[in-house]
């Protein structure tokens, strides 16, 4: 007997859509079922200035159409003017700055070194309520890369925290305990995504048997016991913790080589797999929550009116392996079970 679950269109607050044939090739998968998602400002050149955001903008919905809406974001470098981030928010061309200390990922060379240069910064974005969205790892060599969310907290987010405390933030794809608890203890002005992959996978599934590629992720899949507290975050009701997929698109030739890319591309099934992962907590009551209204609440933005149906049914969903795109083929996540949740019609 199927069942089946209705919720309020999801969004995704954290989302890779790249550009050119990549970007016409995989956004209209996020926009299938997303009614509206954050878009990374991560591309080559970076978005930097409210004038890029809107082309860029323009650009995404020259391939989804207006049934999905681009949230946009400025990405975050020493220079950045804050009369520009305030100006491009005030006429709705931005909805948040996102933070990537230099080298920490993907396309990531522009970001900030030294974080009193953009002090000035978040003190306007404080000012005007403008959100923080932090890729929170540091790149210091001598941290190991298991340990780099964990340090970021003590170093960075904390010392932004106490100097700019009416700073709205976002801890993006938190991977740690350390990151949950640091979430909890915070009482306003603070959240973070969760994403699909890192639910589902622990660094063993990157390592064990052989070097999986396509699990490869930045921040990097931790210990079993960081996912399950990842797991007990997203499926706790808790508002401060909400859905950002992270989904990020690279070609197969870019991932399968000797020093592949970082990124998980789970647009095509992640409701599939997040009512799955629900299912199996006992708490699929709680996935209207993490998938629909805690990311609206935190960004002061209404719930989507339009609905979705998930159907649970007997036999197994099939999803493609991958999706075809001008720029080459890209591997669909493989969660590693079979998922029988599917978005009805």
């Amino acid at each position: 007997m199927s069942q089946s679950l209705t919720l309020p269109r999801p969004d995704d607050w954290h989302l890779h859509l790249r550009d050119g044939a990549m970007l016409e090739g995989i956004a209209p998968e996020s926009a299938r079922h997303f009614a509206r998602a954050i878009i990374m400002p991560n591309l080559v050149p970076p978005v930097v200035t409210g004038a890029e955001a809107a082309a860029y903008r323009d650009r995404i919905l020259a391939v989804t159409g207006t049934g999905f809406t681009p949230l946009m974001t400025l990405y975050l470098t020493e220079a950045t003017d804050p009369a520009d981030v305030v100006a491009a928010h005030r006429d709705g061309i931005i909805t948040a700055v996102k933070l990537y200390p230099a080298g920490a990922t993907t396309n990531s060379a522009s970001g900030v070194v030294d974080f009193d240069k953009v002090r000035d910064v978040l003190e306007a974005m404080a000012e005007h309520g403008i959100p923080l969205l932090c890729h929170g790892e540091v790149t210091d060599p001598a941290i190991d890369i298991f340990d780099r969310e964990a340090v970021f907290i003590d170093r960075v987010l904390e010392p932004i925290r106490r100097k700019t405390p009416y700073l709205r933030i976002v801890m993006e794809h938190i991977t740690t305990s350390d990151a949950v608890a640091y979430v909890q203890s915070q009482p306003e002005n603070l959240g973070a995504t969760i994403t699909t992959h890192h639910l589902v996978i622990n660094r063993n599934h990157i390592l064990v048997g052989g070097i999986r590629p396509h699990y490869y992720c930045l921040p990097v899949a931790k210990r079993e016991r960081h996912r399950q507290a990842l797991v007990q975050a997203a499926t706790s009701g808790d508002a401060r913790f909400f859905l950002g997929t992270d989904s990020a698109p690279h070609a197969d030739a870019a991932k399968e080589t000797a020093c592949g890319c970082a990124g998980c591309f789970t647009a095509t099934n992640t409701l599939s797999i997040l009512a799955h992962v629900f299912e199996q907590a006992g708490a699929l009551d709680k996935l209207e929550g993490f998938a629909a209204r805690n990311g609206p609440g935190f960004y002061r933005l209404p719930v989507n009116e339009d609905r979705i149906t998930l159907v649970r049914s007997d036999s197994p969903v099939v999803y493609p392996d991958k999706i075809e795109t001008g720029a080459g083929p890209v591997t669909v996540f493989d969660p590693g079970f079979p998922l029988y949740w599917r978005v009805a019609g």
